[in-house]
């Protein structure tokens, strides 16, 4: 098991890595339910032919509790942009290992990407609570991030708390320059 754990860990901070960059921007508008069903259509018929999709599902079936190959499917789901399946995934992946955080990240990025802020929320909430105090020094940029995205989602309906957010996201990560922006704007 601890083998696994060092390869889902090295999977994920290749995952970091690669989509750092659609990170960028808070993405917080709604969209039609109807747009999002038929795109969601469109996706499942890409992903049918996928065959990385389809081999990980395999190996799956074979061992429903293989974490690092639903580690790897949710990243193709991510990759095709499918993320009610990725969404679905990671879920997966939180019930198997309820401690380990990256997921929770996970899941907050693809519901993000599928628009879903109330959902992205409370993920990005149970990510920065599942952090351990070892693991804070290597996760400070997603940390970062995720304090950015709570504190743009609450600066309407709590002005407050998205103040105490941004400077935690600063504190994390002071080159940001949203969140410097976010900051001054709270603040003045």
């Amino acid at each position: 098991m601890k083998m696994t754990k060092i390869n889902i860990k090295n999977l994920f901070l290749g995952l970091i890595l690669v989509g750092s960059a659609g990170l960028a921007n808070a993405q917080t508008t709604q969209t039609d339910s109807t747009a999002n069903t038929a795109a969601a259509a469109t996706t499942t018929q890409q992903q049918a032919g996928n065959p990385t999709i389809e081999g990980l599902k395999k190996q799956i079936e074979a061992n429903p509790k293989d974490a690092e190959s639903l580690a790897k499917l949710a990243t193709a789901y991510q990759e095709a942009s499918d993320w009610t399946n990725a969404i679905d995934t990671w879920k997966k992946i939180s019930v198997l290992l309820p401690d380990w955080a990256p997921s929770y990240y996970s899941q907050a990025y693809a519901y993000q990407s599928a628009k879903d802020d109330a959902n992205a929320k409370i993920a990005y909430e149970k990510y920065i609570a599942t952090i351990k105090p070892e693991e804070v020094e290597q996760n400070k940029k997603n940390l970062a991030y995720a304090y950015f995205y709570l504190a743009f989602a609450e600066q309407q309906t709590n002005r407050d708390k998205a103040k105490e957010h941004i400077a935690k996201s600063i504190q994390y990560d002071p080159t940001n320059q949203d969140a410097v922006k976010l900051s001054k704007a709270l603040n003045s």
